[in-house]
């Protein structure tokens, strides 16, 4: 099952697909355990169930965002270790990191047992819905030890240009999700419990088949229990890249709770109709973010062996991959919006909000393109805090500042859509000025080019 890719040495743009492909289908499987849970409870247990379980979205981004940071630090090190042949510290790298996703999955496991009716309160969920939503809350967060271990675990392999693995993984334990989820609500009679019971058995299916894979692999990636501790110096270098990414995560998941708290004042039909649409939309984000972590894994083999120009090419073909995929499956999705809309609710009103959504997000998107692509860039050379400083100020600023003025005089749905392309136009214009600016090709690069 290993398939390690040569990034540093012949074609590019051929080496990037089938890179990004495999990440773009593990990105889309990952949604569909909540698309899943979403059309189960909306069809067997009505809109209510729906809206708790899909208003629980940024809640969960905003608890989990910092240690997917942190394992994005994970990714960078061990690229970069790669393209520099430096086996003893791809080898720490790879124990400290699976050590810290279980420990971070614990602590938010905990956390998650008292905060979450607290955290549902600040999204002023409607009452009709507000104990399924700390219910489903808190059962998915006690399962984020295995959550967290999954993704740091496809971080690793993701990082030697291997994504066929997590896709395997997570294609076994996504179909797992789909048979369990029918299983407790309609076999048992259960509801939003059911559904995140069903979430958490089959990360937990697909943590196993990974950590499997890395006691077993012969690359230098590979797992010894026996070795399984948190080296001090790796772990620095991980956060120094990694915070910054997990707080712009964090503060971008803050941003979307204040949006989605806008959301949930406009009631039940609007909140079920908003959740059907995003877990539509990420299927296109997906495609998208997939050529933004291409981008930082090219970027850091790359980095790591010296060759700033290869960098730069790496750039320019993920950026035109990703405009042309992301349109064409943005473009999809409006034309087929009504009946795909309807698998989550059959609801007109709920379809009708639902298409206003998805028109304004996959227009944001004709900028969001630019903006994952350059942040991947500037992260494949360790920059993180810069890309994570442009979207905290462009997107998570102008977002709440749009909320508490505009929306307070206008509150609409519409007036709330209107602030996703503006936010993300003003994100890619600062952070492709930035890019222009810092030049990391040259500036970052190791002496070896020199």
């Amino acid at each position: 099952m290993e398939s390690r890719m040569d990034m540093i040495n012949g074609s590019l743009g051929d080496k990037i697909i089938r890179y990004a492909l495999p990440l773009a289908v593990t990105g889309v499987l990952q949604q569909l355990f909540n698309a899943a849970d979403l059309a189960v409870v909306g069809q067997f247990s009505g809109k209510e169930a729906m809206a708790a379980v899909g208003g629980n979205a940024p809640v969960i981004g905003l608890l989990v965002n910092l240690f997917v940071g942190i394992s994005l630090g994970s990714n960078v090190m061990i690229a970069r270790s790669i393209g520099q042949k430096d086996n003893e510290t791809i080898t720490k790298t790879v124990h400290t990191s699976v050590v810290m996703a279980l420990l971070g999955g614990a602590l938010l496991a905990v956390l998650g047992e008292f905060l979450a009716p607290g955290v549902v309160d600040m999204l002023d969920v409607p009452g009709d819905v507000y104990s399924m939503a700390v219910k489903y809350l808190r059962i998915y967060l006690a399962g984020m030890p295995v959550i967290m271990l999954y993704n740091f675990e496809a971080a690793i392999f993701r990082s030697c240009g291997d994504t066929r693995t997590p896709l395997a993984a997570l294609v076994i334990s996504g179909i797992l999700n789909v048979i369990l989820n029918l299983f407790f609500v309609l076999g048992l009679g259960m509801d939003v419990d059911g559904v995140a019971t069903a979430t958490v058995i089959s990360n937990l299916i697909s943590s196993v088949i990974l950590f499997a894979a890395l006691v077993k692999t012969k690359q230098a990636i590979r797992v010894e229990p026996k070795k399984l501790r948190v080296h001090g110096d790796v772990l620095g270098e991980m956060l120094k890249i990694g915070v910054p990414a997990g707080v712009q995560g964090m503060i971008f998941s803050f941003a979307n709770i204040i949006i989605q708290s806008a959301v949930n004042s406009l009631g039940t039909t609007v909140m079920a109709a908003s959740s059907a649409a995003y877990n539509l939309e990420v299927f296109a984000y997906y495609i998208m973010n997939s050529f933004g972590q291409a981008c930082t894994t090219f970027v850091g083999q790359n980095y790591g062996a010296g060759k700033g120009e290869r960098c730069r090419k790496v750039l320019k073909l993920c950026l035109l991959q990703s405009l042309v995929s992301t349109a064409a499956a943005s473009g999809l999705i409006l034309l087929l919006s009504r009946w795909l809309l309807g698998i989550f609710n059959t609801d007109p009103e709920v379809i009708a909000v639902g298409q206003i959504r998805l028109a304004y997000i996959f227009f944001a998107y004709l900028f969001s393109f630019a903006q994952e692509g350059l942040s991947g860039y500037l992260r494949g050379f360790g920059v993180s805090f810069i890309p994570a400083a442009c979207a905290v100020v462009g997107i998570c600023g102008v977002r709440l500042a749009w909320i508490f003025t505009v929306f307070r005089q206008s509150p609409s749905f519409t007036t709330i859509m209107q602030v996703y392309p503006l936010s993300l136009g003003i994100t890619a214009a600062v952070i492709l000025a930035v890019t222009l600016v810092v030049k990391p090709s040259r500036k970052y690069i190791v002496p070896s080019e020199r």
